[in-house]
């Protein structure tokens, strides 16, 4: 256990040292507080809108940015370490390639986390303030979107672990994890809304909508606007979001699985994978 958090609290470091725990939370406040001031805009009005207003936007528009930066911030920690030479020189000590795949897995996780509660959380305080005040209601909802957007960036930091043993070159890694992003965000969406449009009047079509839950980002956008009803309206989800798994916390346990099982396909890649 020791020898993970040494790894661990080094990954802290660096990102520190890097700018990456500043540069996140800087984008993630900035673009929350930008969305309260500028949603209205279309209307023809500027100004700091409610905290429920921005819940809804933010969570449209983070499944953008989380993935991505999640990607970047750990596409080379395996792959990286291996063109440096120092991957080598790191399981000559006594540590388990379980321990260290794990030890930097805490210090990532830890980035985006405290990258995350920073960034939305500072920002939500600021919108409330000026916009009069939220209720325990609005509150919970945000704290389930922080949370919410904290493990969707763990899924996408062990998705990139994945990509980092699988590939043998720094630049290949940066490819797929493109790829992925891509995938993930933009096609996976597409392809189920046409085949949701060509089985609209066939019996039994209901289970495509249960193919959202093999996409986190889906999940992620889910558990956060299936809780206001003028979204749900909005976006259609009054059709994907119905039955028990889709409720938040259950969407929350899904991406808390995703977590564990791509962890889990990176350590066991990892241990098969020759240095």
């Amino acid at each position: 256990m020791r020898a993970i958090w040494i790894v661990a609290a080094k990954e802290f470091r660096d990102g520190l040292r890097s700018r990456w725990v500043a540069a996140i939370a800087l984008v993630f406040a900035v673009l929350a507080i930008g969305l309260a001031y500028f949603g209205a805009s279309a209307s023809g009005m500027v100004g700091f809108t409610s905290l429920a207003t921005t819940i809804v936007s933010l969570s449209s528009l983070a499944i953008f940015l989380i993935p991505l930066i999640a990607l970047l911030l750990a596409y080379d920690s395996i792959i990286g370490e291996d063109e440096q030479g120092t991957l080598l020189l790191l399981l000559t000590h006594p540590l388990r390639r379980s321990q260290l795949l794990l030890g930097k897995f805490v210090g990532h996780a830890s980035i985006m986390a405290v990258a995350t509660v920073l960034g939305f959380g500072g920002a939500a305080l600021l919108i409330a303030t000026i916009s009069g005040g939220a209720d325990g209601e609005l509150w919970r909802a945000f704290g389930l979107f922080i949370i919410s957007a904290t493990l969707l960036g763990w899924v996408f930091i062990a998705m990139a672990y994945v990509v980092s043993v699988v590939v043998n070159e720094k630049s290949r890694a940066a490819g797929v994890s493109l790829l992925l992003w891509f995938w993930f965000v933009l096609i996976f969406d597409l392809l189920l809304l046409g085949a949701m449009v060509l089985n609209k009047n066939s019996a039994g079509g209901e289970w495509l909508s249960y193919l959202l839950l093999l996409n986190p980002t889906d999940m992620f956008r889910l558990a956060n606007l299936s809780g206001f009803e003028a979204a749900r309206n909005y976006t259609g989800l009054t059709y994907v979001a119905g039955g028990p798994l889709f409720d938040p916390m259950m969407l929350t346990v899904f991406l808390s699985l995703w977590v564990v099982v791509l962890l889990s396909l990176a350590g066991w890649l990892f241990n098969r994978r020759r240095v």
